[in-house]
């Protein structure tokens, strides 16, 4: 079974660079070959040899229904069978932006994209517009994608591989970015009062999710978000694994911080590939053809992307109470494995929001990257591949996120519990 496995990398090898199609899926931080996925369905996902495991990544986040859910597989195949593309406006275009705006009162208007990479790196291309400043700020091990301006310490994948930020990134551009610890007030006053007059944006995920799940200390946010509406810097909330992750909306409205922009992406296309930057109006018109900035992308907004999205965001509408089920849920079983950790006097930290959480392993506190790192991730590698061994799909990285899904049933939980039990005595 493994041979065969192994045959599949080595073949995917020899045709694509590295085997794979984004750097994570490598397994480089784990150790061994990546296995090869042939379906899912619900709460479990199946390998190339039929082996099942419960999974805890579900797509990097996407999946919050579960997998292959029925109602959005239905959508796709009858938007499919009316054309995949078609370069220009469709209705569900307009209803998938009706649905994000309603959700997130600080959306004014949006803009679809195909990735939220697409989505962040328009959310600079617009605030620099907006401001005709050059400079931003980001945050250590917060991820925003792949863009020139954002690869700088930023996190999971460019943690796990120790770069650091990027060869191919001109130094020129990496001079504009100002990337600075996570939850750090002192720090971001200190940066801002010297070099307001420089900076278009402050880019953040509110809940830093690239470097395990890292949320933000009382007032950090507040605290942004005085100083950019101070300086006339844009604020820019990276959402796009915290939109619709807590409830019908983004993580800002249970906070009650209104960003000037917000990235969004994974769950609103329904496993598809989909991202969306939205706003306040006065900045979203600045996009070309009402203003002068310019963005574009032919699958931008295309039907089987809209139509997964609209079904899903429809779907968690109507699941408004499940949310804090699922909450709950998550907060059980990261309790549960704690207390195996304890009883085994293996030092671990879980940080958890809502239903996205991350196992450290170490004593923690963990608020930022520098802490982050202390993990021990060779202790994190063996955990991951005796898991997997036990039917248990975890992150192949310490430095990534742990999702529920509400096809997750507490009969998951209860093999899960059984398994990291397992493991932890081998370990």
């Amino acid at each position: 079974m493994e041979h065969h496995n192994d045959d599949a990398f080595g073949e995917a090898s020899k045709v694509i660079a590295g085997g794979v199609n984004s750097p994570v899926r490598a397994w480089k931080s784990v150790g061994g070959n990546p296995i090869f996925i042939d379906h899912a369905q619900g709460s479990r996902i199946y390998d190339s040899s039929e082996r099942e495991y419960i999974d805890y990544v579900l797509s990097w986040g996407p999946m919050i229904l579960g997998h292959a859910h029925p109602e959005v597989v239905t959508a796709i195949c009858e938007a499919a069978q009316k054309g995949t593309s078609f370069g220009a406006p469709t209705h569900a275009e307009t209803v998938m932006a009706g649905l994000i705006c309603e959700a997130i009162p600080s959306i004014e208007r949006v803009r679809m994209t195909s990735s939220g990479t697409e989505a962040t790196m328009t959310a600079i291309r617009l605030a620099r517009g907006y401001t005709g400043k050059k400079m931003i700020i980001k945050f250590d091990g917060c991820y925003h994608g792949h863009a020139d301006s954002l690869l700088i310490k930023a996190g999971s994948g460019v943690t796990t591989l120790g770069i650091p930020g990027s060869p191919g990134i001109p130094e020129e551009l990496a001079n504009l970015t100002l990337s600075l610890p996570y939850n750090d007030t002192a720090s971001i006053e200190k940066a801002v009062e010297r070099h307001a007059s420089r900076l278009a944006a402050i880019i953040v995920e509110p809940v830093a999710g690239n470097m395990g799940v890292v949320p933000p200390r009382e007032g950090f946010l507040k605290k942004l978000r005085e100083l950019t509406s101070r300086n006339n810097i844009v604020l820019i909330f990276d959402e796009v694994i915290t939109g619709f992750r807590f409830h019908f909306g983004g993580y800002q409205n249970l906070i009650n911080i209104t960003p000037d922009l917000t990235c969004l992406g994974k769950i609103i296309g329904g496993g598809l590939p989909v991202g969306a930057v939205g706003g306040k109006k006065e900045i979203m018109e600045r996009l070309a053809p009402t203003g002068d900035v310019y963005q574009a992308g032919t699958l931008s907004g295309n039907p089987l992307a809209m139509s997964a999205g609209i079904v899903t965001l429809q779907i968690l509408k109507s699941k408004i109470t499940s949310f804090p089920s699922l909450a709950n849920q998550a907060d059980g079983l990261c309790r549960e494995m704690e207390s195996l950790f304890s009883r085994q006097g293996i030092a671990v930290c879980t940080n958890r929001v809502f239903s996205m959480f991350t196992l450290f392993f170490q004593e923690g506190p963990v608020n930022d990257l520098t802490s982050a790192l202390k993990s021990d991730i060779s202790l994190y590698a063996r955990f991951f591949h005796v898991m997997l061994q036990n039917g248990i799909w975890l992150a192949p990285s310490q430095f990534e996120a742990g999702f529920l899904s509400f096809a997750h049933t507490s009969e998951d939980m209860d093999k899960t519990l059984n398994a990291c039990a397992k493991t932890l005595r081998t370990l």
